[in-house]
């Protein structure tokens, strides 16, 4: 009987995966997954080059822990005479989830130009575009069904009752945003941004197994804000939070980091960061970040504070990023009087 039981739990668990397709995948470490939160925010940071990864694993103590992995990179160079920028970028995103393996992948290029607004100062009105492939697929060997309950225990010889005949299927997807950015005060390294991103804007068509599904992708809209002010002349705090709404569903998160360098102030190659974020009604997630010049490490977890904590016994998820950033050797932005950075 437990063990019919728990295989009736894992159907529920897999019927609302099914629900949650209009709802997007979403990391803690918002700092280092700009083109999932805004494709205007490529090419916002020091230096010409950008690789980030994140990886992120939860819900271990409710069923089949979710796995989500994502990976970027930017490159950006200098157009114009005025001090404009391009940025080309993209984002691949692998997701896994549940009993029945139910994967997401995304192929996502992306392209972002950075108006110059002034002569004297970094302030800069950016548009960016990202747009790509994402499949679905599952295993259906894994599905378990009420289809295949025989009236007194689960039959796993029955058939599960389900009408797709295909475990997977492609569509295109795609977004766009605009960000300013802009130095406060004389120092160059104060700096802040806001942004707002519409994904989805295309409302793919057909994103079921389903052949006779009429769904419909939902548009997402994302605001985003961030602020770094320095401290002392060895210190500075970074401010930043996301609200987005797609469909009924909303998402706040936000948190501050406070920095310390460890070496050469005017410009030191390890930095230690911690701090907290938090998402709304959901976790209080603390971070610990260390730079280490041309890359950095950063490690955060979700303590759930949610309706769900009493199953989840408070655990939520793991999130590990790795980042490198660089400057080219020869035409870097670095040396240019102006550039974005963050």
């Amino acid at each position: 009987m437990k063990k019919t039981t728990k295989r009736l739990l894992m159907s529920i668990l897999w019927m609302q995966s099914f629900v949650a397709f209009s709802q997007d995948v979403h990391f803690s470490q918002i700092f280092e997954t700009p083109l999932l939160r805004n494709p205007s925010l490529a090419g916002i940071f020091k230096g010409d080059i950008r690789f980030q990864s994140v990886y992120r694993t939860q819900w271990n103590s409710v069923t089949t822990p979710y796995q989500t992995t994502s990976v970027s990179g930017e490159f950006k160079q200098q157009v114009g005479n005025h001090y404009d920028y391009i940025t080309i970028g993209g984002q691949i995103v692998y997701d896994k989830a549940g009993t029945v393996a139910l994967t997401t992948t995304q192929i996502l290029p992306a392209i972002n130009y950075q108006k110059s607004l002034s002569e004297f100062r970094n302030m800069y009105l950016s548009l960016g575009f990202m747009g790509g492939l994402i499949q679905r697929k599952l295993d259906r060997n894994k599905m378990t069904t009420n289809s295949q309950y025989d009236g007194t225990s689960f039959n796993g010889s029955l058939a599960d009752g389900e009408t797709f005949n295909s475990p997977n299927y492609s569509y295109f997807d795609a977004s766009v945003g605009m960000s300013f950015n802009a130095q406060i005060g004389e120092n160059e390294d104060d700096n802040l941004y806001v942004g707002a991103a519409y994904h989805h804007f295309n409302k793919a068509k057909k994103i079921s197994f389903y052949s006779v599904s009429e769904e419909i992708m939902t548009p997402k809209m994302i605001g985003s804000i961030g602020l770094r002010m320095g401290m002392t002349s060895s210190s500075f705090f970074t401010l930043q939070a996301d609200y987005s709404t797609q469909g009924k569903y909303r998402e706040v998160v936000g948190g501050v980091l406070y920095s310390m360098k460890l070496d050469n102030d005017e410009d030191p190659k390890y930095v230690f960061h911690t701090g907290a974020y938090f998402r709304w009604k959901d976790a209080i997630i603390p971070v610990a970040k260390l730079e280490f010049q041309p890359l950095s490490v950063a490690v955060s977890y979700d303590a759930n504070i949610s309706q769900l904590k009493q199953s989840s016994k408070g655990q939520g998820g793991f999130e590990v990023s790795l980042v490198y950033q660089k400057a080219k050797k020869d035409n870097s932005s670095i040396d240019a009087v102006r550039c974005p950075k963050f």
